[in-house]
């Protein structure tokens, strides 16, 4: 069977089409599997030394999550370097980036036909298109040319796609900055993984205020990514040249806390043997990450509002004050008004901060994400566990998904990793699958399903009205157990508004 004219132009009049990427990409595929009939397909964007999926088909959802780089995928690597067609033998003793991610198709499973398309504009790899079948002679009615046509189109595709990025980018910053396509960057192995409506929004605000100079206040619970925000605004400014300094606000003892700051001059204090920078003289012309800034002191925060607003300092035991200019980003999980109206954070300083306020969204709110964090996460465990091929259950998958995460992104990764581990101490070789009996939280909640099975259930008195109101209390009392105690999530395991619920449990004495 070979590619009709009629899929090329299909394919090609997709790329100037008003669709988003996202559904450009998906019908790409959609087709490409279609005229071919493959059994799996993928679109990947070369950056970082690295492929990262930007869609799929007929693969596992958590390969969107994961990033393949060159070093650890020896077939990835051939077709990045190849700079044409690559067709894998059948009996190609180099490791498939998917084999075991195909669903349905058996544990054991591995791909047979392989055929890798670099994406190449301008004489520079942006990306690939890889096709996988279980039959080896599944391709071989498809010619060079027919496949090098197809790589044009995807070609011309991404890099539209990445030129309109770009341009919406320096759209946004050109007001503020004229020098923010810094080659020297390097974004290194830190993302932020979402695509959910949420997340969009974040990555947009991130976008607008980053190439400003404005100082910025990052709130959120613990475990959001607080953090790979304020890398990403250092990132996206003209600042990211320099040094992006870190200090957690909470780990400092008071005792310390403004030496570590500020710096200190020798002879200032017992101990203080040399001369010594604080963080703002190491962040000068950079940034500076104040990580937990609720908790720093009251006697710190005055003159932390100083450095702020006139830009000088003071060492300790030095009258001399000095110039520098820094960007604050700071971060906190705490309610910084109330912590205001608490006489513990001082107005003005919060006013100074809070400039432009991002929001850190809770997992619980993102769940779409779950699955491409999943991907990610279980990628770089595969790498540094040495395992050829490391999976996660289609059961387990569905557990995360229905779990509230109440330690966020840093929850689900420690979860994983502590999984990894175990699953790959009960199976042989280097394939290990991750199933639900392995994360420590899915045997608590097993255990507390148990209790709540075998306990006996009150009788019902009263009327008929009486006696369903007690049902209904015991039973919602049930489900909300079951949910570690979401209310969100006991809304959707009972399919009833999240609103009604909570007015219902009002009535019947729950709330």
């Amino acid at each position: 069977m070979a590619l009709s004219q009629t899929q090329l132009t299909r394919m090609a009049l997709d790329i100037t089409s008003g669709l988003s990427n996202h559904d450009r990409f998906s019908r790409l595929l959609d087709t490409l599997r279609e005229s071919m009939q493959c059994d799996a397909a993928a679109l990947l964007e070369f950056k970082g030394q690295q492929f990262t999926p930007l869609a799929i088909n007929g693969l596992s959802p958590d390969v969107l999550g994961r990033r393949f780089a060159l070093q650890e995928h020896p077939r990835l690597e051939a077709i990045a370097r190849a700079g044409d067609v690559v067709r894998f033998p059948a009996d190609s003793d180099l490791p498939d980036p998917y084999d075991g991610l195909i669903p349905n198709q058996g544990d054991n499973l591995t791909v047979h036909a392989c055929i890798g398309l670099p994406l190449i504009a301008e004489g520079t790899l942006i990306g690939a298109v890889t096709i996988d079948g279980f039959d080896p002679e599944q391709f071989k009615s498809f010619t060079n040319e027919q496949l090098r046509g197809i790589s044009a189109i995807a070609a011309a595709s991404l890099n539209n796609a990445l030129l309109i990025d770009k341009l919406e980018k320096q759209a946004l910053q050109s007001p503020w900055s004229k020098n923010n396509d810094n080659p020297q960057v390097s974004e290194g192995d830190k993302e932020i993984i979402g695509q959910s409506q949420v997340m969009r929004n974040l990555k947009q605000e991130i976008t607008v205020v980053a190439p400003t100079a404005l100082n910025v206040l990052i709130m959120g619970e613990t475990g959001t990514g607080k953090e790979l925000i304020a890398h990403e605004i250092h990132l996206g400014s003209d600042r990211a040249s320099k040094p992006l300094v870190y200090l957690n606000c909470a780990a400092l003892p008071e005792s310390v806390a403004e030496s570590e700051l500020f710096g200190h001059v020798k002879g200032a204090f017992t101990g203080a043997v040399s001369h010594r920078s604080g963080k703002f003289e190491v962040a000068d012309k950079g940034s500076l990450f104040l990580d937990e800034i609720g908790e720093l002191p009251l006697s710190l925060q005055s003159k932390l509002l100083r450095v702020l607003q006139y830009g000088d300092l003071q060492r300790v035991g030095d009258d001399r004050s000095l110039k520098v200019d820094v960007r604050i980003i700071a971060a906190t999980n705490k309610n910084l008004k109330d912590e205001v109206l608490a006489g513990r954070f001082r107005a003005d300083l919060y006013h100074r901060l809070s400039v432009f306020p991002i929001i850190a969204p809770p997992l619980r709110d993102r769940e779409q994400d779950i699955t491409l964090l999943c991907g990610f996460f279980i990628e770089r465990c595969r790498q540094q566990l040495g395992l050829q091929t490391l999976r996660l259950s289609p059961a387990s998958l569905a557990m995360l998904e229905g779990y509230s995460w109440p330690g966020n992104v840093r929850e689900l990764e420690h979860s994983i990793y502590r999984a990894a581990v175990i699953a790959r101490a009960q199976y042989s070789g280097k394939n290990t699958m991750i199933n639900p009996e392995h994360f420590e939280f899915a045997q608590v909640k097993s255990n507390s399903q148990k209790r709540s099975n075998s306990k006996i259930y009150p009788q019902f008195t009263g009327n008929l009205k009486q006696a369903t109101a007690q049902f209904q209390a015991e039973y919602i009392r049930q489900s909300l157990l079951n949910n570690d105690n979401n209310w969100a999530a006991t809304a959707r395991n009972l399919e009833v508004d999240s609103g009604n619920l909570h007015r219902l449990a009002k009535r019947i004495g729950l709330k």
